[in-house]
Formats: structure tokens, C-alpha cells, sequence
């Protein structure tokens, strides 16, 4: 097999009430997400055809849809789903989702909070993340 080439989205902004204490729940914070989406492009590369690829701006708002979707206490959470909405992407094979929480409620001095997941296609088939 080849190895295969990525579409990355970085730094996509969405704003949700994701976390464990209720000032996160009813004010709300910007998360930010990283995506990398791992696929054999060399079909759309030969053919100029969007079908043969991840249209990334589709990608982009479905990925932020499902941040500002539905509050639950953990990145981790969040993570997951991120990774189910890029897997459902036929092409894609892997999918490596990093949460950002750079308004994270941490006492000390900080830049950022992050939690990054890699996924593959066959496992995401077996795990249901909902986000509706």
C-alpha cells in the first residue's frame, strides 16, 4: 500500500458550552480544532475531479457543526465526534483530531489545553458518536 497524503484543516474556530463546571455550560468558550484527514488523493491529483477527493470546505463546517453541537463535559467527547464526521468521508481512511481549549479553567499561567486523537476508518464503524 501507499502511504497516503492528507487534506489538514487547521485552527477551525467554533464556539460551544463544552466542560465539566456550569460557567463553562452557560457562557460558553471558543474552541479550536485541527484536523488531518488521511486518504489516497492521487486519483483527484490525475483527474481534477472534487469526487475523487474531501471537499474541504464541506469537511470545515460539518467539523464546527458538530463542536457547536450538543454540550458534554470533556474534549475527549468532542474529540470523538470530530473524528466520526471525518471518517464518514468514504475516502478517508485516518483521522487525526486535535481539540483546542485555549479558555480552559486552569488556575496557573497557560497557552493551551489539547487533546489529540488518531482514528482509523475500520474502528469508527464500530463506535456510534452522536451529535444530532
Amino acid at each position: 500500500m501507499n502511504p497516503l497524503d492528507t487534506i489538514t484543516l487547521t485552527g477551525l474556530r467554533a464556539n460551544a458550552f463544552h466542560g465539566v463546571f456550569d460557567s463553562e455550560r452557560r457562557d460558553g468558550q471558543v474552541f479550536i480544532v485541527d484536523v488531518v484527514a488521511h486518504l489516497d488523493l492521487a486519483a483527484a491529483g490525475r483527474s481534477d475531479d472534487l469526487e475523487q477527493t474531501v471537499h474541504y470546505g464541506v469537511l470545515a463546517e460539518e467539523v464546527v457543526a458538530a463542536v457547536e453541537s450538543n454540550p458534554v463535559d470533556l474534549i475527549e467527547t468532542v474529540a470523538e465526534r470530530v473524528a466520526a464526521v471525518v471518517l464518514s468521508h468514504r475516502a478517508v481512511r485516518l483521522a487525526v483530531v486535535t481539540i483546542h481549549k485555549p479558555q480552559a479553567p486552569i488556575t496557573v499561567p497557560f497557552v493551551d489545553v489539547a487533546v489529540t486523537i488518531t482514528r482509523a476508518a475500520a474502528s469508527a464503524a464500530s463506535q456510534t458518536i452522536g451529535f444530532g
